[in-house]
């Protein structure tokens, strides 16, 4: 199976930027542009840019959590509903199944768009598995996903699902000292330090450096879409262009 790849971009870039990045995004051949949804960050906002210049890009969140954003607040009447992914999670929520179960629900009743669940855990990937098109996994190596991602499809059972991998990627060697610093962040953090103690990781091992070649890309091929998050030295325009012509699909594996 060939992951489908796409582009995973945080939610803090400017308008500007993703306006003048999403064609090429889009000419490159990749099949969607996350963004993440932070504080100072709306992910739906920059998604609303990226439509307003692409024509069949894939257009995803990653992910917003409801217990800073409620399912029933979100506005998606920019977001041609065609190609939006609407990626949701429990953030920092005491009741987190609860949480995102009722979050599916209201937007089962308020939009067509496709609904993934950001999941740590393997009661959230079973919820996800049973009640949204898709699963969003983090901060996993190769081996993690494939696992994962062969217990989700269990759990849907005749049901499809989608799989989703988001990977920290640099293509740039000269990036390595900031992909090293959002490793040790997650690190840091309680739920993920735990998540890779049980899988015996840090998080550095769960990155991909593409600058390598493209024998790492092909690793992810157990999941249906490989996120190439993309991290450059400084996080310029220029820096991002030459991260997404060096990634693009034909040019780092035969991904489609």
């Amino acid at each position: 199976m060939r992951a489908a790849l796409s582009i995973g971009l945080p939610g803090t870039t400017d308008a500007e930027t993703l306006r003048a990045l999403a064609p090429r995004i889009e000419r490159l051949g990749f099949h969607a542009l996350w963004l993440n949804d932070v504080p100072g960050g709306d992910s739906l906002a920059g998604l609303g840019a990226v439509a307003s210049v692409t024509r069949t890009l894939g257009l995803a969140t990653g992910i917003i959590p409801l217990d800073r954003r409620p399912a029933d607040s979100l506005d998606l009447g920019a977001l041609p509903v065609g190609r939006t992914t609407i990626g949701i999670g429990s953030g920092a929520a005491r009741h987190p199944l609860g949480l995102v179960e009722r979050g599916i629900a209201t937007l089962r009743s308020t939009t067509d768009a496709s609904i993934v669940v950001g999941a740590l855990g393997p009661r959230m990937r079973r919820l996800a598995a049973e009640r949204a098109d898709g699963v969003l996994f983090n901060w996993l190596t190769p081996d993690a996903a494939a696992e994962a991602s062969a217990e989700a499809r269990a759990a849907a059972g005749d049901r499809v699902v989608r799989t989703v991998l988001y990977v920290r990627t640099i293509a740039d060697p000269a990036a390595r000292p900031a992909l090293e610093r959002e490793a040790a962040r997650y690190d840091s953090v309680r739920s993920y330090a735990e998540n890779f103690e049980r899988l015996g990781i840090r998080a550095i091992d769960a990155t991909l450096d593409a600058s390598m070649g493209a024998s790492g890309v092909g690793a992810f091929d157990a999941v249906d879409e490989l996120v190439l998050r993309a991290i450059t030295p400084t996080a310029t325009l220029d820096e991002l262009e030459r991260f997404v012509e060096r990634v693009a699909p034909g040019r780092i594996g035969d991904h489609r």
